[in-house]
């Protein structure tokens, strides 16, 4: 009787671990219906909101947000800039940090100062990059956005620009990107979906 109950407890056992195996190791990851791929991201080097000189390293260092902007944008940044950050409050209350970053393509007009009381408005994790020319075309670049600064008024100039987020990840960089017409909900509920797999 005792080699039966023996026999009987192995095969459960071996049951039990092909079971898990399958499940953990062969299981589709979920699909979170969005759209991936491509060569997006990468390092870059720019100034803080504090005025630091900071590289993707020391940013990205849980689920980000990143969207390229300018603080004197009219109506489409101040809009993206709050949907973003709305999005970062609906994951905060489902159990999920994540970080909101404002990267300025206006570095003429937004200045270090500037660009912190930018983000700060926006929301308290939110950070502001900024830099020289040269460092925001670079992190332009590796991102694959655009911008141009259009003529006329020295000063009071607008700034066409590529509009995407892109959802950063710490250890695997590029996870998705959202277009302008994602609500809070979408980016939280895609970002989640990734994030938990």
């Amino acid at each position: 009787m005792s080699k039966l109950i023996a026999t009987v407890a192995g095969c459960t056992a071996l049951v039990v671990v092909v079971g898990t195996f399958a499940v953990t190791q062969l299981a589709t990851p979920p699909d979170c219906g969005v759209a991936t791929g491509g060569d997006i991201g990468g390092p870059f080097t720019l100034v803080s909101e504090t005025g630091a000189t900071v590289t993707d390293i020391d940013i990205i260092k849980e689920p980000t947000l990143v969207y390229f902007g300018y603080t004197f944008c009219p109506d489409v940044c101040p809009l993206d800039s709050a949907r973003n950050a709305a999005a970062i409050d609906i994951l905060a209350e489902q159990g999920i940090s994540a970080t909101p970053v404002f990267i300025s393509i206006d570095p003429q007009r937004d200045t270090v100062d500037i660009v912190r009381d930018y983000a700060d408005n926006f929301h308290p994790k939110m950070i502001g990059l900024t830099g020289t020319p040269e460092q925001v075309s670079a992190a332009s670049k590796a991102y694959r956005t655009f911008f141009k600064k259009e003529d006329g008024d020295p000063e009071y100039y607008l700034v066409q620009h590529s509009t995407s987020t892109y959802l950063m990840l710490p250890d695997s960089g590029f996870a998705t990107y959202f277009g302008r017409s994602d609500s809070p909900e979408h980016i939280a509920e895609v970002t989640e979906c990734i994030v938990t797999g």
